[in-house]
């Protein structure tokens, strides 16, 4: 009765171990993720898109500097040369004057033309005109005469340091046009004078 009774023992824990075996899962793996090559290449591409749209506007935004710079050298350029144009004209046009009855030049009014002189050296396509003025006394023939002394004595002071006579005329009004219309002296001595007038090429002057 002993040995029946251990086979079956033996049999079941055997059977057991069998079935416990059986059922033992299998060991899971873990998948090896796959790339995903589109996601990939729509990264790389907005990477790009990114860094061109960035180029561009770099690109751009140096443009329109360099643009600002130059339209802002240009106005500078055009603002100094306004400002050269304007001394020069300035000290072309400026007056001198005589004392009475006279038509030599004073020494302050040499001063004056010797200042003239490389302006015009220096700006070839100017051309000028000097008229004679004198103050109210005296005849109308006197004073037109004295006028054209007066001018002609700048004229020639001009063209003996140089300036071509071609570029120079002369005209005497007498003492039709007085600056100042009163009867003394202070009056009398602003209106006896050269005046000078730049007739051709003073749009645009430059200093020497």
């Amino acid at each position: 009765m002993k040995r029946p009774l251990l086979f079956v023992l033996v049999s079941v824990v055997t059977a057991a171990a069998v079935a416990c075996g059986g059922s033992k899962p299998a060991p899971q793996t873990t998948p090896t993720p796959q790339p995903s090559t589109n996601a990939d290449s729509a990264a790389a591409r907005a990477r790009q898109d990114s860094i061109a749209a960035a180029a561009a506007d770099s690109a751009r935004r140096a443009s329109e500097d360099a643009d600002r710079v130059a339209r802002q050298r240009t106005a500078d350029s055009l603002a100094a040369l306004g400002r050269a144009t304007d001394a020069v004209r300035m000290e072309l046009t400026n007056m001198i004057h005589f004392d009475y009855d006279k038509a030599a030049l004073r020494p302050g009014d040499v001063t004056s033309l010797d200042q003239k002189i490389p302006l015009l050296q220096a700006n070839t396509a100017v051309t000028i005109r000097i008229a004679g003025h004198c103050d109210e006394r005296g005849s109308d023939e006197y004073n037109l005469a004295l006028g054209n002394r007066r001018a002609m004595a700048a004229k020639q002071y001009l063209t003996s340091h140089g300036i071509d006579a071609g570029r120079i005329t002369t005209v005497s009004y007498g003492k039709e046009r007085p600056i100042d219309p009163g009867h003394d002296e202070d009056a009398w001595s602003k209106n006896r004078r050269d005046e000078f007038e730049i007739t051709a090429g003073g749009d645009v002057l430059k200093q020497p």
